[in-house]
């Protein structure tokens, strides 16, 4: 099994997470400082974008389509509950920050100026009036980590480099980060590039 990946890329990231807490045996390809394995992806892939995986003859792209496949075929340890009234909980949360959220850092990563200072306040904004769901449980609505989680931890993780410090309004959202982030899985997940973020969230 092989991941093309992206060092920074926060979509490759998430797989990463996942392949680390599931404790898989993967190749990760790294398109940013492989020229033959960019070329390999453009060729493999119709959108020539991180993160794709490809195990024997399946090749996927798409980090949610990834980690639902990783889920399904590693059920161990799961990271979706068996119950489907929790799933579907889970399952709205994590559309919400797929919608609502990482959008607003897709345009922290390319835009400047004012946009990027709107963006930045809007991504503050929702990330701490979603503070009370951080009180809830260990993690996102559960005391067990989900794939909701593993897309979390990427986006929280690069809050510092965005220049947002949530302050005593998000302070259960930064005791959730301090939990996810200190799990080996999430350490073995970061890449030397991301590793080299500032993290500074007190």
């Amino acid at each position: 099994m092989a991941l093309y990946s992206s060092d920074r890329n926060i979509h490759s990231h998430r797989v990463r997470f996942v392949l680390a807490e599931k404790g898989i045996n993967v190749e990760i390809i790294d398109v940013s400082s492989d020229e033959s394995a960019a070329a390999d992806l453009a060729e493999l892939n119709p959108y020539n974008e991180t993160p794709m995986l490809v195990d024997r003859d399946l090749l996927l792209h798409d980090a949610g389509v990834i980690n639902d496949y990783l889920d399904e075929r590693y059920p161990h340890p799961p990271l979706m509950p068996v119950d489907p009234v929790s799933r579907a909980r889970l399952r709205l949360v994590h559309h919400r920050i797929l919608r609502d959220w990482y959008p607003l850092a897709a345009d922290l990563e390319k835009l400047s100026g004012k946009k990027a200072d709107k963006a930045r306040q809007q991504l503050k904004e929702g990330i701490i009036s979603a503070n009370d769901l951080f009180k809830q449980a260990e993690f996102v609505v559960s005391d067990e980590l989900s794939l909701v989680d593993c897309t979390l931890g990427p986006l929280f993780w690069r809050l510092p480099a965005y220049g947002i410090d949530l302050g005593k309004p998000g302070v259960a959202v930064q005791a959730y980060i301090k939990r996810l982030i200190s799990r080996p899985s999430f350490k073995a997940s970061l890449t030397r590039a991301e590793r080299e973020m500032i993290l500074d969230i007190a």
